[in-house]
């Protein structure tokens, strides 16, 4: 399960009112290779879930993330931050076992990637 808090859910339905693609109705969690640990994540708009993903809603936001993927995010929790600094969106994954110093790859027991340039 992908775990998407209040704050969180809150800023994609901000943001997808404000995308320039008006038939996004999902929210789409993936992982891909590189960066210095080997995996990292990607979030985007989506108009169309496959019979390939697997769909969590949480406060009203329909996240999917394909099937592949599901075991290195089950028990993901995406949260919204806002500081006097600015706001962005941070990532606690349960499988990770090593994360890079700037956090923006990590890899899991099961999965290490295709480490590259961080």
């Amino acid at each position: 399960m992908i775990h998407l808090t209040e704050s969180a859910a809150l800023q994609v339905q901000e943001m997808m009112k404000q995308t320039e693609r008006p038939d996004a109705q999902y929210l789409r969690v993936k992982v891909q290779g590189g960066g210095c640990t080997g995996l990292s994540y990607g979030m985007g708009f989506d108009e169309e879930k496959t019979d390939k993903d697997v769909q969590f809603d949480h406060h009203g936001v329909r996240v999917i993330v394909a099937e592949v993927d599901h075991g290195v995010v089950d028990g993901l929790e995406i949260d919204y931050k806002q500081s006097m600094l600015g706001g962005g969106f941070t990532i606690k994954n349960p499988n990770a076992i090593a994360t890079c110093g700037c956090g923006s790859s990590f890899r899991t027991a099961t999965n290490a990637g295709t480490p590259g340039e961080c």
